[in-house]
């Protein structure tokens, strides 16, 4: 009977030891695009059974997301290479993996009479994300080495949250925007013309590459603890991303957390989401993503990147 007994414990033990999965805090935006996919990613990991568990924390915002991955509150956040590199100068081990290669969008009304950059002198330019928007430096260079044209002096800049932006321009406030491609793709929806993006100003530059704009960014060391745990949940993106990319009832079950009702801008925000997955990232991307830290950080005079000249090694993982 004892044996018995001590047995049926044991197999209790294994079944538990079994069911047990490693749990990853991944913080999260309400209505960002990383929220949208969980539900398709949660999908994928019970579907292949994988040994993973979710604690999905939401965030109030990017530098909320960056404040609980620094303090040990969660382990994964999306966030920026750049960010990743300025850290790992200071010492730390934070790594990333990328996520989506879109970013943000120039946009003008359908009617307005600004074709180029140039047409942009005297103009009121809404920006979203501040003088170090990565976008805005980004095109600040581009003028410059194109057209000679010291944009950030030839516009008087209007600096306010993406959706007040929208508003703006919609109002009549401002006569151009450079904003987040989800709320780019809203006016895209209404009409509006889009100028130039994200992709069309780094092939301006020289970079013909897709570069990540945002990606998963961990410790380098709990990665090294979670190995099997991380490439799951990574993989359990990736299928996540295409399911909603190619099937239509996948897709229709995110649309609620999207928090757009009209089908235009539904269409049009899945066409945009899909375009930026990553097909690649090896050794050519990496070195585009060096020239872009390049001119990022003598565009922002160090201000985005600090002091350093190059990608700090490990920033990517």
């Amino acid at each position: 009977m004892k044996f018995k007994v001590l047995l049926l414990s044991l197999l209790l033990s294994a079944n538990s030891f079994a069911a047990e999965k490693t749990v990853i805090r991944i913080g999260v935006q309400s209505g960002g695009t990383v929220e949208w996919e969980l539900p398709a990613l949660q999908d994928e990991l019970k579907a292949k059974q994988a040994d993973v568990q979710l604690d999905i924390q939401h965030v109030a915002n990017a530098e909320a997301g960056k404040i609980a991955l620094q303090s040990g509150a969660v382990d994964i956040i999306v966030s920026d290479w750049i960010w990743v590199s300025g850290l790992r100068e200071k010492g730390a081990d934070f790594t990333f993996y990328p996520y989506s290669d879109i970013s943000g969008v120039l946009m003008v009304p359908k009617d307005s009479g600004i074709h180029s950059l140039q047409d942009l002198k005297g103009k009121r330019l809404g920006i979203a994300g501040g003088e170090l928007d990565k976008n805005w430096l980004l095109l600040q260079t581009l003028a410059k080495q194109q057209q000679d044209m010291d944009l950030d002096a030839s516009v008087e800049k209007v600096f306010a949250a993406p959706p007040l932006l929208n508003e703006q321009i919609k109002q009549g406030r401002i006569d151009a925007v450079l904003n987040y491609w989800h709320f780019a793709t809203r006016l895209e929806a209404e009409g509006y013309r889009t100028l130039i993006d994200g992709r069309s100003i780094l092939q301006g530059l020289g970079i013909s590459e897709p570069v990540a704009n945002i990606g998963y960014v961990f410790k380098q060391s709990w990665a090294d603890q979670h190995k099997q745990a991380l490439r799951q949940f990574l993989d359990a993106g990736k299928q996540a991303k295409q399911t909603l990319c190619s099937s239509d009832t996948a897709w229709q079950k995110i649309i609620p957390l999207t928090q757009i009702d009209d089908e235009k801008t539904q269409k049009r925000l899945r066409q945009n989401y899909c375009a930026g997955n990553i097909e690649h990232w090896g050794e050519a991307e990496q070195q585009a993503a060096e020239k872009v830290y390049l001119l990022l950080h003598k565009q922002s005079k160090q201000a985005l990147t600090g002091k350093s000249e190059q990608l700090q090694p490990g920033t990517f993982w």
